[in-house]
C-alpha cells in the first residue's frame, strides 16, 4: 500500500519535474553560450550519467578528429602506471636506480637513482623544471631521460611540487623498461581495448621511448571516456579497466601545483569544488566529478597559453557554474 507521505511525496517530484527541466535547459543554454564565446575553445563534450547532453565543436577540427592532448598525457600515463601496480610489476616504492639502473646516467645528479615512482608520478623528484623556458634545449638534447636527471637539485625528493615534464617522461621510461613494453602498447592494452578508443601513436625520444607526459593524440569522445572511467571509479560500462583502489588514491592530495594552487594527486589535478582533473597547454581538460554524476572533455587552441588566470580559469569557471549546475 502507499502511503499518504509516499504518494505526496512522489506527486511533489512529478510537479518539480517540469521545473527541473527548465532550469537544466537554462543551465545547457547559458554553457552552450559561455563555451561558445571562449575564443581558444574548439570542442565540448559533457556527459551526465550515462547520457551526452552537449556534444558541439565551435570551431577547430571537430569532434571526430584526434587532437593533441598535450599534457593531460601525465595523467593518462598516471592511469598506465596504476594498472602496471595493480598487476604486481611496479610499487610506488620502487626506486630508479633498482628497477630501471640503465637509465640513469654516471653522471647524474645525486640522488636521482633513489627517486621513487611515487616522487615522480606526483612531480615531486625535487630536480629543476624541464617545462617551460627549459622545455626547448631538453627536447633537443640527445638523451631526454639522462638530461631531466642531471638538473640541479632545487627541492628534496618528494618535497614540494615541481611542474617538469622530463619527470614523468623518467616515470614513462621507468614503466616501459620494467613492463618490457612501449607505452603505446601499454595504453592500447589498458586504455584502448578497455574504453574501446583507438590510440595513435605519438612522439618519441631519441633512445626510442615514447613520450611520458606530453604529445598524445586522442579525439574528445576518446577523452570523454576517459572522464567518465575517472568518474566512475576506473569502470567503464560493464569494465573495470583501471584499479578502483588506484582511482580512489588518485583523488587523495598528495601536494599542490604553486601556479593554479590547485591539488595534485597521483597524476591528476584535483579541484576544492570536486573536479578530478588532467591538464594541458592551450586547454585541453578531462574532467570527471564523481558527486555531480558529470565528465567532460574540452578540447582547444594547442598554440595558446591557457594560464591559471587567464583561459584556464575562464575554463575552471565554466566547469564550477554552468557546467556543474548541469550534475
Amino acid at each position: 500500500m502507499v502511503s499518504r507521505r509516499s504518494f505526496s511525496l512522489g506527486l511533489g517530484a512529478v510537479l518539480a519535474a517540469p521545473a527541473l527541466g527548465r532550469a537544466q535547459g537554462a543551465a545547457l543554454a547559458e554553457l552552450r553560450q559561455s563555451a561558445g564565446a571562449l575564443r581558444q575553445l574548439h570542442a565540448i563534450t559533457v556527459q551526465r550519467g550515462d547520457d551526452v547532453i552537449l556534444s558541439e565543436a565551435p570551431r577547430g577540427p571537430g569532434l571526430s578528429r584526434s587532437a593533441n592532448i598535450k599534457s593531460c598525457s601525465k595523467s593518462v600515463l598516471a592511469l598506465l602506471v596504476g594498472s602496471a601496480i595493480a598487476g604486481g610489476q611496479l610499487r610506488l616504492s620502487d626506486r630508479l636506480g633498482d628497477i630501471a639502473p640503465r637509465l640513469v646516467p654516471a653522471d647524474a645528479t645525486e640522488g636521482a637513482a633513489e627517486l621513487t615512482i611515487e616522487d615522480l608520478v606526483t612531480l615531486r623528484a625535487g630536480l629543476a623544471s624541464t617545462s617551460g623556458a627549459n622545455y626547448g634545449a631538453w627536447v633537443a638534447s640527445p638523451n631526454w631521460v639522462a638530461y631531466a636527471l642531471r638538473q640541479p637539485r632545487i627541492a628534496p625528493a618528494g618535497g614540494r611540487m615541481i611542474y617538469s615534464t622530463g619527470s614523468t617522461h623518467v616515470l614513462g621510461a621507468a614503466l616501459a623498461t620494467v613492463t618490457g613494453d612501449s607505452l603505446l602498447t601499454l595504453s592500447r592494452q589498458s586504455l584502448g581495448a578497455g574504453l574501446g578508443i583507438e590510440i595513435p601513436s605519438w612522439t618519441r625520444d631519441p633512445q626510442g621511448f615514447y613520450f611520458g607526459g606530453n604529445e598524445m593524440a586522442l579525439t574528445p569522445e576518446a577523452m570523454l571516456r576517459i572522464a567518465v572511467m575517472m568518474r566512475d571509479g576506473g569502470r567503464y560500462r560493464d569494465r573495470q579497466v583501471i584499479d578502483r583502489d588506484w582511482i580512489e588514491a588518485s583523488r587523495q592530495p598528495r601536494t599542490r601545483s604553486p601556479y593554479s594552487g590547485l591539488s595534485y594527486g597521483y597524476g591528476w589535478f584535483l579541484s576544492p569544488s570536486g573536479w578530478t582533473l588532467a591538464r594541458g597547454y592551450g586547454g585541453q581538460l578531462i574532467a570527471a566529478h564523481p558527486a555531480r554524476g558529470l565528465a567532460v572533455a574540452i578540447t582547444s587552441d594547442p598554440q595558446q597559453p591557457a594560464r591559471s588566470e587567464g583561459y584556464f580559469g575562464d575554463l575552471m569557471r565554466l566547469l564550477d557554474g554552468p557546467v556543474r549546475a548541469l550534475g
